[in-house]
């Protein structure tokens, strides 16, 4: 069995797409996963699977509509392995997320496209914004007293926007924490 985190893009933003955490682990387990975990609201799981990441996000963004009230076709899922979330977060900019006090730090996960692509719609401000490529992600860090000034925002409105998730630094470290107890309670 693998462990696996699973983003899903799009559910519980603004009131819209309501997914409640304890129908998406029951809904998640009646469909074979085991040990399955949430994160806060926004879409953040761990699981076990013997399936393969592809597999698995597949069958997740077939059950979700059949679930659950949804009515945005942006919703999409990301599932990444342990091995695979821990190599972004080795792969971190220098830096990069070690000053909560005085950065904001993002990461944007990619669905279906390669940062070069997605680089296009940023336009960091020089002084309150930084972006950096990554595999499968793109690092984006705003200074947090001039947070107002960033135009990290502006990438809504691009087309790339519905091929993006972006969880914060915490967000994501926790998770792989989340993956680590889940390999170390199950002997891995």
């Amino acid at each position: 069995m693998n462990t696996y985190v699973i983003l899903i893009r799009g559910i519980n933003v603004g009131g819209k797409n309501i997914v409640p955490m304890a129908g998406l682990r029951k809904c998640l387990e009646e469909e074979g996963f085991s040990n399955v975990s949430t994160y806060i609201a926004s879409g953040n799981v761990t699981l076990k699977s013997d399936k393969r990441a592809n597999e698995i996000k597949a069958q997740i963004e077939e059950l979700l509509p059949k679930n659950f009230k949804l009515n945005d076709e942006f919703i999409k899922v990301l599932a990444l392995t342990h091995n695979q979330l821990q190599a972004i977060i080795n792969n971190k900019p220098k830096g990069f997320g070690e000053q909560p006090e005085k950065y904001h730090s993002d990461i944007i996960f990619l669905m279906g496209v390669d940062s070069s692509q997605a680089m296009s719609a940023f336009d960091p401000r020089e002084g309150v914004d930084k972006v950096w490529p990554g595999n499968g992600v793109i690092y984006s860090q705003r200074l947090s007293s001039q947070r107002t000034k960033s135009r990290l925002s502006k990438i809504v409105g691009a087309p790339v926007y519905k091929s993006m998730t972006i969880r914060n630094w915490n967000t994501t470290t926790r998770l792989l924490e989340m993956l680590r107890k889940m390999d170390t309670d199950n002997g891995a």
